[in-house]
């Protein structure tokens, strides 16, 4: 019970719990005629008070201040009524009451000069005097001065112990390293002991406050672990792992004495074989979110995970944006825009008769100059918010007392009209706003606690809720949909440009009107440097008070969602997995089984084709280095037709039919032409030598009626297309000349026939419009190695391309932005779509199968022996046709499950 009562948020945030000692306890007040009586209890021991916990429950703890402690000496009790006459006399101008009848409320400071007396049962005064002496001198000295002795007595408390092996788990597990940590909770610090061994992880803390006497942790049991920020510096690391005994996910959250100690468990703790970590690439989440796999509030936590922002620290917590600014009316229409807060302006900016009056004081400051002289996010608005779940956490914040009532959280709507009109008041919302599996617990007073009278002569209860929420259940799982609703999905890209992307800090952020005060911005300041521990004090309490921005995440725009998903409850984004080939245990979306391979070239594939317009069934066409033309039946499976166009290889081909219905094949040839074949009369009809080196890819466009052509000279041509019996002159063809800065290697058209992509050798990637003006819309330095492969998703709203380095990558079309980078183990050399999966032919010769929505791999197949160079998949997506470097054609029968 002793324990259940007090707990380290009964002390000052941060302030360190030694030890405890049996003891009977008797206060002796000058104005008492009457002494009190012994009372049975333990004492603990901390690094800025003393706390008496007795063992009546009825009876409140007392927590005496050192800094109001004037004497702390041994005397000798003469009353008999102890078995002990060691007696500790303790003289303090003023105590504190805390959980008076076992319930929490505001502490109850005591005024009055007091004599408490300890006599202890099992031990003596001389084993805590000592030490007790050494904290009061530093509570004589400033705060800063104070934390740093004590830090000192921590630390020389720490040096004398190490890790008791008789705790490990295994005989035979080795031990790898050893340090001193602290374990960090919301506004909690508690000191031990790591210990990093082959199999586990152990915590051990120096007091007896933890749940177990010993904290361990198997190592196949973590999922991730992550360097974090603490108190502004590289200390913190945290680990996340599954507790096998109801399979639920834990967070332990380490702080370490410096940075080498905390990079070198971290170092040490990847090395160990049986550590398997789930890695979760950054483009790989985005990806994801972007293609609808992943929520709204799922993604926002990652995002904010990525920035340092963690549930264990109250000065870096979680935050989220207010997407809703209707609370008002008695209904709520989610397909009505106008509820919705404009997510491209900070808080601060939304009312624009508030923003000129900033703007205004802004003008007149010297730098380094802000808008805002408040945070969105600060220790004291998490709990603002939270006081009625956590009001412990309040009581520990705020020095024993809860917020004054009419400043309290009381009604959504007034919160969010102060944070409209208000000078002072900018926060955005918490987590715990979205989070339907709380049903809106935070908004209940179910601790019955009495919070006081508002000036109206209210009573502080539960937060009043708009008139559209039936409950706080209700209330959460409205705002849950807003968050996940289309209008949110298109524009939450912009929020997360102003908290975790390019419009963060610099031009930008003065151009956004998203300018806050210069210290709260990661690296803003060294406090490493500081070496007057008063001034980094003061500075610390600065910082932690108004506020930190989140660590930057995104330097360029960041892209915006494709598909909006409808609300269903997701577990945290930390439980989604990346799959790999290698861990696929699942049956596979998509099976291949070969039905036919040709082998009738003599040298290398180079593409393949299928054709179908105007004829009796689906045909094939393969163009190889041998110069040969190849057309086979997939009905018959047979050759029907071998041509030897050339004497130079070929290496690309497309197909068209005229107005007239003459079936049209051209291919690109080494020796810079576009050989034009009449299939029905089997004849070439023209050659162009359109280009000044060899033709690298072709494409038709049935839309606009054009031929493309791309080439090793850096140049991408437009050319009319023409039937077998109109010659036409050169110049008569050429519609444009796109240029390129080095050689076109790949090149691919949208869908819908507007826009067109072309790569090149030195890895860049180059937008074009397909309208008369054929103008360029970006380049961008995609890759740093030649790109072999490009091509646009169903919706043309992403471009993926694949390079020699063997990276795949996707590019947002609106912001020209990077939102995946994945290296696959072989090159990817070849791309095409069956449905919404993306096929991959690589160096190996074998067929990887993409989901750009789960960004994950589903399937493999080995196709060639060799680089599979070419491959195209069937109208009705039933057939998959391979090329190789192995001279074979194979066509595949796809089967999907």
């Amino acid at each position: 019970m002793e324990k259940e009562r007090f707990t380290m948020l009964l002390l000052d945030p941060g302030e360190i719990f030694f030890e405890d000692f049996s003891v009977q306890i008797k206060l002796e007040r000058s104005t008492d005629s009457k002494q009190n009586q012994w009372l049975d209890g333990r004492l603990k021991l901390c690094s800025k008070s003393l706390v008496f916990v007795s063992k009546d429950i009825n009876q409140p703890l007392i927590k005496i201040q050192l800094k109001d402690t004037n004497i702390a000496e041994k005397c000798n009790s003469n009353d008999g009524q102890t078995g002990s006459n060691d007696i500790l006399l303790v003289y303090c101008k003023q105590y504190i009451e805390m959980l008076k009848g076992n319930v929490l409320a505001p502490y109850k400071f005591v005024h009055e000069p007091t004599n408490f007396l300890f006599s202890f049962n099992y031990a003596k005064v001389d084993d805590c005097l000592p030490q007790m002496s050494q904290l009061l001198r530093a509570a004589t000295l400033p705060t800063a001065e104070q934390n740093s002795m004590i830090m000192a007595i921590v630390h020389s408390r720490q040096s004398r112990f190490s890790f008791d092996t008789s705790w490990l788990e295994d005989l035979y597990e080795q031990v790898v390293f050893e340090v001193q940590a602290n374990k960090v909770l919301p506004l909690v610090i508690n000191p031990g002991r790591i210990l990093l061994t082959t199999c586990r992880i152990y915590f051990q803390p120096y007091n007896n406050m933890d749940q177990y006497p010993v904290l361990k942790i198997n190592l196949k049991d973590i999922k991730n672990v992550i360097k974090r920020r603490f108190l502004l510096r590289q200390v913190g690391l945290e680990i996340q792992w599954t507790r096998q005994s109801d399979n639920k996910d834990e967070y332990f959250f380490l702080s370490m004495k410096n940075q080498e100690d905390r990079d070198a468990l971290y170092t040490n703790l990847l090395s160990q074989s049986a550590l398997k970590i789930e890695t979760i690439h950054q483009n790989h989440m985005t990806m994801q979110w972007q293609n609808g796999s992943l929520s709204n509030y799922d993604y926002l936590l990652y995002v904010n995970s990525l920035a340092d922002r963690t549930f264990h620290d109250l000065t870096q917590y979680p935050v989220m944006p207010w997407v809703l600014q209707n609370y008002s009316s008695h209904t709520l229409d989610l397909n009505d825009p106008n509820v919705y807060r404009d997510l491209s302006k900070p808080i601060g900016a939304l009312e624009p008769k508030r923003l000129e009056r900033l703007k205004t004081r802004y003008s007149e400051m010297s730098e380094p100059k802000f808008l805002y002289g408040s945070h969105y996010s600060a220790p004291g608005f998490v709990l603002f918010y939270l006081v009625r779940k956590y009001p412990h956490y309040m009581l520990c914040l705020q020095n024993g007392r809860f917020d004054h009532p009419d400043r309290m959280f009381n009604s959504v709507a007034d919160v969010w009209k102060n944070v409209l009109v208000n000078m002072s008041d900018f926060k955005e919302l918490i987590p715990e706003f979205y989070d339907t599996a709380s049903n809106g617990d935070f908004l209940i007073n179910n601790f019955g606690i009495d919070f006081g009278f508002r000036h109206d002569g209210t009573k502080i209860a539960d937060v009043y809720l708009p008139p559209w929420a039936e409950n706080p259940s209700n209330f959460v799982h409205k705002l849950r949909n807003a968050l996940e609703s289309d209008w949110v999905s298109k524009n939450l890209n912009h929020w997360i440009d102003l908290i975790f992307g390019y419009k963060q800090k610099g031009e930008e952020a003065i151009k956004a009107n998203n300018v806050f005060f210069h210290l709260c911005y990661e690296g803003a300041i060294d406090l490493d440097t500081i070496k007057d521990v008063n001034d980094r004090h003061g500075l610390e309490v600065q910082i932690m008070e108004f506020g930190q921005i989140p660590k930057q995440i995104f330097k360029l725009p960041h892209p915006k969602r494709l598909i909006a998903i409808n609300f269903i409850r997701s577990e945290t984004c930390f439980s989604i997995q990346q799959t790999s080939l290698s861990e696929n245990k699942k049956m596979p979306i998509i099976e291949l089984n070969n039905s036919i391979t040709f082998q009738s070239h003599k040298e290398a594939v180079s593409a393949v084709i299928i054709i179908a317009d105007g004829m009796q069934d689906e045909n094939l066409v393969s163009v190889g280095r041998d110069g040969v033309l190849k057309i086979y039946s997939l009905k018959t499976g047979k050759l029907t037709r071998s041509i030897a166009l050339s004497s130079v290889p070929l290496c690309s081909c497309a197909y068209y039919q005229t107005l007239s219905n003459a079936n049209v094949l051209v291919v690109g040839s080494y020796d810079n032409s576009l050989i034009f074949y009449d299939i029905e009369f089997g004849k070439i009809f023209d050659i162009v030598y359109g280009h000044e080196d060899a033709i690298s890819c072709l494409a038709y466009s049935k839309i606009n009626n054009i031929i493309i052509s791309s080439s090793w000279d850096c140049t991408t041509k437009i050319w009319r297309t023409s039937a077998p019996d109109k010659k036409i002159k050169l110049v008569e063809r050429f519609v444009a000349e796109l240029h390129h800065d080095s050689q076109v290697t790949c090149m691919n058209i949208s869908r819908d026939e507007t826009l067109l992509i072309s790569g090149t050798e030195d890895g860049e990637v180059f937008l074009w419009k397909l309208d008369d003006s054929y103008s360029l819309q970006f380049s961008v330095k995609q890759h740093t190695s030649k790109i072999n492969a490009i091509t646009f998703e169903s919706e043309s709203k992403n471009i993926i391309s694949c390079a020699s380095n063997k990276l795949l990558s996707v590019i947002d079309v609106q912001t020209s932005t990077q939102t995946y980078l994945r290296t696959l183990e072989e090159e990817p050399i070849c791309l095409a779509w069956i449905s919404s999966y993306l096929l991959i032919g690589d160096s190996n010769g074998d067929l990887l199968i993409w989901d750009p929505q789960s960004a994950a791999f589903i399937s493999k197949f080995q196709c060639h022996q060799g680089p599979l160079i070419s491959l195209t998949v069937s109208l009705d997506n039933k057939k998959v046709i391979t090329g190789g470097q192995d001279k074979k054609v194979i066509v595949w029968d796809c089967i999907k499950n």
